[in-house]
């Protein structure tokens, strides 16, 4: 079994966009062997994933800069710098960067794995809401309601 790393050195992890705008970028810190994993997010105003959940992980989110609009399970909370909050298996949720500057969001998830989801998004390039869709149902993530569903017919 390799040792655990307990940390990772300044710009250390791998940077990807994932699917979402350019202006969004993730350095994803391989501090961690299983049983978790962080991520670094930053994001524009007014950048955040659709309402999704993950069957597998709890998500802890620390807000580093701007102010953030969590919504989770029906109930919706904006919090600034300093904040921490955690999400469940199974809760839907979603969260956006409100005002006018940007966002940065520490992101522990337990138990790791879901963090393959945005270099495999990166290397596979879905062209679909379905192959979208298809790639995170990999990675135990759902988008509620599906993007899919969402495509204009």
């Amino acid at each position: 079994m390799p040792p655990i790393k307990l940390f990772s050195l300044p710009k250390a992890g791998y940077r990807c966009a994932g699917f979402r705008p350019p202006s969004s970028r993730l350095h994803l810190c391989q501090a961690y062997e299983r049983p978790a994993r962080r991520l670094r997010g930053r994001g524009a105003a007014g950048e955040g994933p659709p309402p999704h959940l993950h069957d597998r992980e709890e998500e802890f989110f620390r807000v580093l800069e701007a102010r953030v609009a969590f919504c989770c399970s029906g109930q919706r909370v904006e919090h600034g710098a300093g904040a921490v909050i955690v999400v469940l298996r199974g809760a839907v949720h979603r969260f956006q960067t409100i005002g006018d500057t940007t966002g940065r969001l520490m992101i522990v998830m337990t138990p790791g794995g879901f963090e393959g989801f945005f270099p495999a998004v990166d290397a596979e390039a879905p062209q679909s809401h379905q192959q979208i869709d298809a790639l995170a149902a990999r990675f135990g993530m759902r988008f509620l309601p599906a993007l899919a569903a969402l495509t204009p017919a």
